[in-house]
């Protein structure tokens, strides 16, 4: 049987461990406060790098008063908050997928553009120790959006691009590890992931795991 030539993968949180929060999340505010949603959404992407909060140069006060400035929303910190985090619903069909890639002796890392909120999601939900490394944007002074970050996590879990995979739902941040020699998968579904990660190591099980869990 063909065995996997992946030694480490790569997962973002939002969209591929987790369901996306943030974009949920900014469409139950934009209703709530009368908002074109697609406008917030863009508005609050936009300004979640710009003001550095992102990279760890800003924090959530400063960002949620930009936030308020430029689209006119009324909520408070609580409130938009509570609405984006209680949005990230783990996957768990996903973390059995990432067991039983662990138990095959695959290297596991997060990879993710997030900010503190993200060591917030692990004290609700414990899920860092699955993952030798968590590497987050907001911690690490860079996002995805600076190719270099792609070489730094290389040379830190010391794997050589072609022998990695990175699996994002962000087709720009696809494209630029994609550019480096990384493997990737851009995450659309949950049966399109299976097939492509089933490519790439079809020795692993993930199938049989997926189809007896319960669960979203």
């Amino acid at each position: 049987m063909k065995s996997c030539v992946i030694k480490i993968i790569f997962f973002d949180y939002g969209g591929v461990i987790a369901d996306e929060g943030f974009k949920y999340g900014l469409h139950a505010i934009a209703k709530m406060n009368g908002v074109e949603p697609e406008f917030l959404f863009n508005t609050t992407r936009d300004l979640i790098h710009t003001t550095g909060y992102l990279t760890g140069k800003s924090d959530e006060i400063f960002f949620f008063n930009m936030l308020r400035d430029q689209t006119g929303i009324k909520m408070n910190n609580m409130e938009l908050r509570n609405n984006i985090l209680d949005r990230f619903v783990i996957r768990k069909w996903m973390l059995d997928i990432i067991d039983e890639l662990g138990k095959n002796h695959i290297r596991l890392a997060i990879l993710s553009d997030q900010t503190n909120w993200l060591d917030e999601l692990e004290k609700r939900d414990h899920f860092f120790y699955k993952f030798e490394k968590v590497f987050n944007s907001y911690h690490l002074g860079k996002s995805k959006k600076d190719i270099s970050l792609f070489y730094d996590v290389l040379g830190i879990v010391d794997v050589r691009p072609e022998n990695a995979l990175f699996i994002d739902d962000t087709e720009e941040h696809i494209e630029r590890a994609k550019s480096i020699g990384i493997n990737t998968i851009l995450f659309k579904d949950k049966a399109d992931f299976l097939d492509q990660i089933t490519a790439y190591c079809p020795g692993v099980k993930v199938r049989t795991v997926s189809f007896s869990t319960t669960g979203k």
